[in-house]
């Protein structure tokens, strides 16, 4: 009898362990002129730069603006009010990234998407880019908070398309891919 009462209450945890892992929240950027890129956020790797992501794109906080940095092999990077890579909302996240002391599993792998942050560990707000090819070099350096499932393609084309007016990927504002609109699809 004990041991089906334990076999039970160990099945149970179990149960309830796995319960406890988050669901992952799907949403759309659609980028004028491009397409759609959909992405799976995570929030059991990086559950506060998930909710502040997602309360910016439920407050249209994305909505007109821009991809401002663009490195073809390396990333394309958007979410600056500013369009220059100085601007950001009012909201700053804790890096979660190991190198803050924060554990998170995700790699900087081809469609991976992650905060842009200062040299300061805990300034990101609301830009993030999204990584054209690997790099693991930013592995534990930046909050990775999900991945593209659908729309590498727009990815790519933004990024080989993108005219760089120097080496660091900006690009004239008026030749910034602009953000329609980042939208919630799946909860």
């Amino acid at each position: 009898m004990k041991k089906i009462i334990s076999l039970s209450l160990l099945f149970f945890l179990c149960l309830s362990l796995v319960s406890c892992k988050k669901s992952k929240p799907v949403v759309c950027i659609d980028v004028e002129e491009y397409g759609k890129i959909y992405v799976e956020l995570d929030p059991n790797e990086a559950p506060k730069t998930v909710e502040n992501f997602l309360n910016l794109v439920n407050k249209k906080f994305y909505d007109g603006l821009t991809f401002h940095r663009i490195i073809s092999g390396f990333m394309i990077q958007g979410g600056d009010p500013n369009s220059d890579g100085t601007g950001g909302s009012k909201k700053k996240v804790k890096g979660e990234f190991s190198q803050n002391g924060v554990e998170n599993n995700i790699k900087h792998t081809r469609g991976t998407i992650s905060m842009a942050r200062s040299t300061d560990y805990n300034s990101a707000s609301s830009q993030f880019f999204i990584m054209h090819q690997t790099n693991d070099s930013l592995d534990g350096q930046y909050a990775a908070f999900g991945h593209v499932t659908k729309g590498m393609k727009v990815v790519d084309e933004i990024a080989e398309m993108a005219e760089p007016t120097d080496n660091n990927g900006t690009i004239d504002k008026e030749d910034q891919p602009v953000i329609k609109s980042i939208r919630v699809v799946k909860s």
